[in-house]
């Protein structure tokens, strides 16, 4: 039993991880956003989104590449801000990795039914859970070619989907009623373009989990900033090229509050009974799955990493036979487990439980976004000499786009979804709690040049 990661992926590896992540995102989730917007109101958001991530990733590849280590964000945050920097860092992206996976399972689960109705949607994510944690386990490697298989049919039948709607593609149906519900702009479309935020990050959420693969990347200063990049920018073609493509495949509204709706946005333009649309069907569950598998390699490093510097038990930093932070693995799986049979035993704001969780997600994410970019502008000051082979390009304008977008997120996640937002913080605060009495399991943790400095 050991406490190091083996370096084993590649270029094309971490680009399916990195885009695996996401890509269930441009099949569902999303289109809660025309819910509140309206079709040209979530375009705008968007856009907005879209420039926030791209300013992102080019900076976040800065500190990946300098600071290669399973913990990301929680590593670059301990470095430049200390110990509570770490904290704060660190579980944000842990409550953003351990809450997306129950609403991608819950996905998987309508999927399932819709082709086996007597199975119960509950029943086949707790089944997807226990099928890819055992993945995960049996070696990162295997992991990593299997994220890669099912990345690039998820992306193939994305690309499908665009080329059999797009002969029926009107704009006269997207732009109806575009601006939330209204063919004029008014506070309505301008309120909704702030509360479709959460929806539109969905879109990209979890990209930067790839960082948590940096120990096990071979020369992850030249392959990282590869497989970063070209994961942003496929990811924004395909988001732009599914929205409206769907949007304009008929009636959007009745698309904006399901849970499938690229299947429903081909039955307008193909019909019910054609063998597009049970190809969409089946193969769309590969951009699920590949999203649920790539989150559970990353909510299982950031335990690996809280745990091997102290924060968390030290049990879980232990590896397997397989060189895989199994213990971990678990943890998480267990809590997604718990979060899926709480489905109408505890309501959030009236959300689906799917919609909620994405909101949880969102919030880890606004705020572990809104410390990397803190933590690049610390660490350019007070590390000037650590070698940094890859450096955000239009520092510090670029990142400074990053930073004032992710804040201007987080104040209209936490205007909007007060509740969901009270729930944020009394976790976080759960996990002060615990790091204020565990200094002593800090103090005995191996010493980790990464989060200090040499």
């Amino acid at each position: 039993m050991t406490s190091t990661l083996k370096p084993t992926l590649g270029t094309l590896h971490l680009w399916g991880i990195a885009v695996g992540l996401v890509i269930s995102g441009e099949y569902f989730g999303w289109s809660y956003g025309w819910g509140v917007a309206g079709t040209l109101g979530f375009l705008i958001t968007t856009a907005l989104i879209a420039t926030m991530y791209t300013c992102f990733i080019f900076s976040f590849t800065e500190l990946t590449t300098a600071i290669p280590h399973a913990g990301g964000p929680f590593a670059y945050s301990r470095r430049a801000f200390g110990e509570t920097g770490g904290l704060i860092a660190g579980m944000a992206t842990l409550i953003e990795f351990v809450f997306a996976p129950p609403a991608i399972a819950m996905a998987i689960g309508a999927y399932l039914n819709v082709q086996y109705p007597d199975l119960n949607p509950k029943t086949a994510a707790v089944g997807a859970y226990l099928v890819f944690m055992t993945l995960n386990i049996l070696g990162v490697k295997l992991a990593a070619m299997f994220e890669l298989v099912v990345t690039i049919l998820a992306v193939l039948e994305l690309l499908v989907f665009m080329g059999v709607v797009s002969p029926g593609f009107s704009m006269v149906n997207f732009v109806s009623h575009g601006w939330a519900g209204s063919d004029h702009f008014g506070m309505p479309a301008l309120s909704g373009i702030f509360a479709a935020i959460p929806f539109a990050i969905w879109f990209f959420l979890a990209i930067e989990g790839a960082a948590m693969a940096a120990e096990e990347a071979k020369d992850p200063k030249r392959t990282i900033p590869k497989a970063y990049i070209g994961g942003i920018l496929t990811l924004v073609v395909l988001a732009i090229g599914v929205m409206l493509l769907a949007g304009g495949a008929g009636d959007w509204r009745k698309l904006s509050d399901i849970n499938d709706p690229l299947p429903q946005a081909m039955k307008m333009i193909v019909g019910e009974h054609s063998n597009w649309m049970h190809m969409l069907v089946w193969i769309g569950l590969f951009g699920l799955i590949a999203s649920f598998h790539g989150i559970i390699l990353g909510y299982s490093r950031q335990f690996f990493a809280l745990a091997r510097a102290g924060y968390l038990p030290p049990s879980l930093a232990k590896l397997s036979r397989f060189q895989t932070p199994h213990r971990a693995i678990i943890a998480g799986g267990v809590i997604g487990i718990l979060a899926i049979y709480s489905d109408g035993l505890i309501n959030l704001q009236g959300m689906t439980l799917t919609a909620a969780m994405i909101t949880m997600a969102v919030f880890g994410a606004i705020v572990m976004y809104v410390m990397s970019m803190l933590s690049l502008f610390k660490l350019r000051r007070t590390a000037p000499d650590l070698v940094r082979s890859f450096r955000a390009p239009g520092y510090p304008v670029v990142p400074a786009i990053a930073l004032v977008l992710a804040v201007v997120c987080l104040v209209a996640m936490l205007w909007f979804n007060p509740v969901i937002g009270a729930l944020f913080v009394a976790i976080m605060a759960a996990g002060y709690v615990y790091f204020r009495a565990t200094k002593a399991q800090r103090d005995n943790a191996p010493q980790d040049s990464m989060l200090v400095g040499e």
